[in-house]
């Protein structure tokens, strides 16, 4: 084992608080029913995700579900209080 750590009463300075990031324990129980869709994305943003996949060991296609869940999430409830079109009109969405 290495080199011991000695823990003493100092103050600790600066603090910052973090807000809570972490899913709760029911999100990561359950899976959400999953449709399967094709979607042509660019080349660069694909590259980004199997790099970034490779260095954190999970599956890109998993990455980019949960960025667009969270994004999903997070702009739900703003749209369910807006009444307007957002910029520019339809585009058949």
């Amino acid at each position: 084992m290495s080199k011991r750590i000695k823990y003493t009463d100092e103050p600790l300075g600066r603090v910052k608080v973090v807000r809570d990031f972490l899913p709760p324990p029911e999100e990561l129980a359950f899976r959400e029913e999953g449709v399967k869709v094709t979607i042509a994305l660019s080349k660069r943003s694909v590259e980004f995700f199997k790099s970034a996949a490779r260095k954190h060991g999970t599956q890109y296609q998993r990455m980019i579900r949960r960025l667009l869940d969270d994004y999903a999430r997070a702009h739900s409830r703003s749209l369910a209080g807006s009444t307007g079109r957002r910029r520019g009109g339809s585009r058949g969405e």
